[in-house]
């Protein structure tokens, strides 16, 4: 019997992810879920630009988007007056290929990505739990249980992609720390009179709600605190809140479909690695809701983590590179974790200064800022995920014009070049804006890294790209070394210094492991 090389614990968004990746890249996978199949509500609905961007290397974001909703606008209310409607549209025009915020319920998200794992011949295997695991320097051991039965299995890799409760983070030992909010929330997919495609939020002292479509059959999904309840209180439903959020939202609520509730979090585990073992999404950090960035950054997590398990397995670098999975993600897990939280506790706090948020910051300098073409960018490029970058990384040097190595490359088009559509390929490559220097070209075809070379103009200038610059892009869009007067020798140095082969892998060199 034969064994693939990596085992991925959990199913949802971040778990295929990370198999179909792997898939693209040439490495075989087992896949499990002790769930019965995927989920059934909504759940996370928010899909940013820096998402759709990798789905488009995987060549299928045109088809995701078709199943969800661009949300056009935002409202913002307080005490059931409207405060302020922001414009968003294309709010991040000629920044990425996908310049919008897209809402898609999970659970449609996950049917979606399980349809194309299985088309790469990746098969979920539901009802199939984690019981052990255990690594030393040459493998992992795993007993998962299926059909009542203990499998003894071994691996290169354990992925623990299992959520907030994972099983593979409890085993490895990593602290969870962080907190949890006070507050009980409620959600729900709902049924609401009109046709609305917007995105309302309420904010106010303790009473933070939001609703945003999840459906193309019209269903919204509705987030909020529940009110205090009294010790000993029946389990709440939503005719426990349906008047507050009628009245905060100035809505009518026709029809239930799901509703729940929840603590929301706020955490970040103390490693994302030990040797052989690996936490990706929320096994790894836990966010408020503020901006919709949890699942995104899970799927950004697999990204991460794919193409360099995959240049280890084929014998294309060193462990140096694994390293560099934990000390990239784990630096922006946390950033992101404070800067939401402190967001939301604004949001929600009782006082003068959340008065003087929610009602004069909010709906005069929000709307200000936002007339500016500067401030909207700005908004987009934090809110999207494609300011994201690994300036501190071991992978990273170099600077050019406005970019410096670990930024992800910038989106270039001006009708006739669109740079993005060589990251199709998933693989390393050399990209110079203008005159190549035929040293630098000699470097890179003893390297075997695939070159790609761009007409400078104002489109590439305006893109933040440099004249007559070369950068090494990664398997992710990432800048590793940006190279301002296309120095040679860079690319040698890195690839010595990491064990990095840019060439097609060996065959074979990720073959099933015998057990």
């Amino acid at each position: 019997m034969n064994t693939p090389p990596v085992l991925i614990v959990g199913a949802g968004p971040t778990g295929l992810m990370l198999a179909l990746r792997l898939a693209r890249h040439g490495v075989d996978c087992r896949i499990i879920d002790k769930n019965s199949g995927p989920g059934q509500a909504s759940r996370a609905m928010a899909v940013h630009a820096r998402t759709l961007e990798f789905y488009q290397q995987l060549g299928f974001a045109d088809e995701l988007v078709s199943l969800g909703i661009k949300i056009n606008a935002m409202h913002i209310h307080e005490a059931g007056e409207e405060l302020v409607k922001l414009a968003l549209g294309e709010i991040g025009e000629g920044l990425s290929p996908y310049p919008f915020v897209l809402s898609l319920p999970q659970d449609e998200h996950e049917r979606f990505l399980i349809s194309k794992l299985a088309a790469a011949g990746v098969h979920v295997e539901w009802n199939v739990a984690l019981d052990l695991w255990t690594q030393d320097d040459s493998e992992v051991q795993a007993i998962v249980l299926k059909d009542g039965e203990r499998q003894y299995c071994t691996f290169d890799y354990i992925c623990g992609c299992d959520g907030a409760r994972s099983k593979v983070r409890e085993i490895a030992g990593f602290d969870f720390s962080g907190g949890t909010y006070d507050h009980l929330y409620y959600v729900a997919d709902a049924q609401v009179a009109g046709n609305n495609t917007d995105l309302h939020a309420h904010l106010g002292a303790n009473s933070f709600a939001l609703m945003l479509p999840v459906r193309t059959s019209g269903m919204q999904r509705l987030i909020g605190i529940l009110p205090d309840r009294p010790d000993g209180a029946p389990a709440p439903v939503f005719d426990d809140v349906r008047e507050q959020v009628q009245a905060l939202l100035g809505i009518q609520v026709e029809h239930v479909n799901w509703f729940s509730t929840y603590k929301v979090h706020h955490r970040v585990a103390g490693q994302f690695r030990a040797r052989r073992c690996f936490i990706l999404g929320d096994a790894a950090h836990l966010h408020s809701p503020v901006g919709g960035q949890g699942m995104n950054t899970g799927l950004g997590d697999a990204v991460n983590l794919a193409w360099k398990l995959a240049q280890k397995l084929h014998g294309q670098s060193n462990d140096v590179l694994l390293d560099t999975y934990e000390s990239e993600r784990i630096v922006f897990a946390r950033k992101l974790v404070a800067t939401t939280d402190r967001a939301f506790q604004a949001i929600v706090a009782q006082g003068i200064a959340g008065q003087f948020l929610r009602r004069w910051l909010v709906p005069h300098a929000l709307p200000f800022l936002s007339s500016f073409g500067r401030a909207r960018r700005l908004l987009f490029q934090t809110v999207s995920q494609i300011q994201i970058s690994y300036e501190d990384s071991a992978l990273s040097a170099g600077h050019a014009e406005y970019l410096r190595g670990g930024d992800r490359l910038p989106w270039f088009s001006d009708g006739t070049q669109d740079n993005f559509i060589a990251l199709r390929s998933m693989d390393w490559q050399l990209h110079i804006y203008g005159e190549p220097a035929p040293e630098l070209l000699d470097e890179a075809r003893v390297l075997k890294l695939p070159v790609h070379c761009y007409t400078f103009n104002v489109a590439a200038k305006l893109a933040g790209l440099g004249r007559d610059a070369a950068y090494l892009i990664r398997p992710d869009g990432h800048i590793a070394l940006a190279l301002h007067l296309q120095e040679s020798g860079a690319l040698r140095a890195l690839a010595l210094r990491l064990g990095l082969h840019f060439g097609p892998a060996e065959p074979g060199k990720a073959a099933p492991r015998p057990v």
